[in-house]
């Protein structure tokens, strides 16, 4: 991802930059972290589906407003609550000065070549832009970033790290693990994946390939099901001829 120096700590106003769609950022050749993004993109777009006003989004630009190119920012994936997730999306990018608020949460996803830039200079940038926790995952465990796992929250301007351990009990148990207060989650690195788990219902949430798994498995039952009916329903009839 590319980076500049960050601006000054912004103000925010409200006040609106002219509807101009923002460029596409330049994309990391990267396969593996494109992977992880959309997966932890996804997993976390089905959870937020039911909750109005929350954006999902990544990958494209996060600055305070369009006058100046400074500190412009292009985090991997975002979630701001209490938004027009719409509008958002139509300009291509996160206006800070538009929007009203800074994101709820960050998450950058390491690769070879940004690694280094996700725990120094953008970890600076998100602060000063008030983005209330920046979250860090390393599929390698801590080959590009300086941990396999890492969250900050905002506390006075300035980012304070978050508790994490690989004691918690029950399903997280032996992973890395923390919980996010914006997301009311857990993050979790299991095995080189990022995972998300609910407290509430004591579940991990699902990424695509596990809905798509278990949609299959639920359609495979109720055919079951309906085949089995049929049979039942022929033998009645067979039964009951005279």
């Amino acid at each position: 991802m590319t980076t500049a120096k960050p601006a000054a700590t912004p103000r925010v106003t409200g006040k609106l930059d002219p509807p101009v769609e923002l460029p596409d950022p330049p994309r990391a050749p990267d396969m593996q972290q494109h992977i992880h993004i959309a997966r932890a993109a996804m997993t976390l777009v089905a959870h937020f589906a039911s909750r109005p006003g929350t954006l999902v989004n990544g990958e494209g630009f996060l600055c305070y407003d369009t006058r100046s190119h400074d500190g412009w920012l292009v985090p991997d994936c975002v979630v701001a609550f209490d938004v027009d997730p719409d509008s958002i999306t139509e300009r291509n990018g996160y206006v800070i000065s538009e929007v009203g608020k800074p994101p709820d949460f960050v998450l950058e996803v390491a690769s070879r070549r940004t690694g280094q830039a996700d725990y120094t200079r953008k970890r600076f940038g998100y602060a000063q832009y008030g983005v209330g926790e920046y979250w860090r995952f390393d599929h390698t465990g801590g080959r590009y970033h300086d941990a396999p796992l890492a969250g900050d929250r905002l506390v006075n301007g300035q980012y304070e790290p978050i508790p994490l351990a690989d004691d918690h009990p029950g399903k997280m148990f032996g992973m890395l693990s923390g919980y996010s207060e914006k997301l009311d989650l857990y993050l979790c690195w299991d095995n080189g994946k990022l995972r998300f788990y609910d407290p509430k219902t004591d579940e991990f949430l699902m990424d695509s390939g596990e809905m798509q798994s278990a949609l299959a498995e639920a359609e495979g039952q109720r055919d079951a099901a309906l085949e089995r009916i049929r049979q039942l329903e022929a033998q009645l009839g067979t039964e009951e001829k005279p």
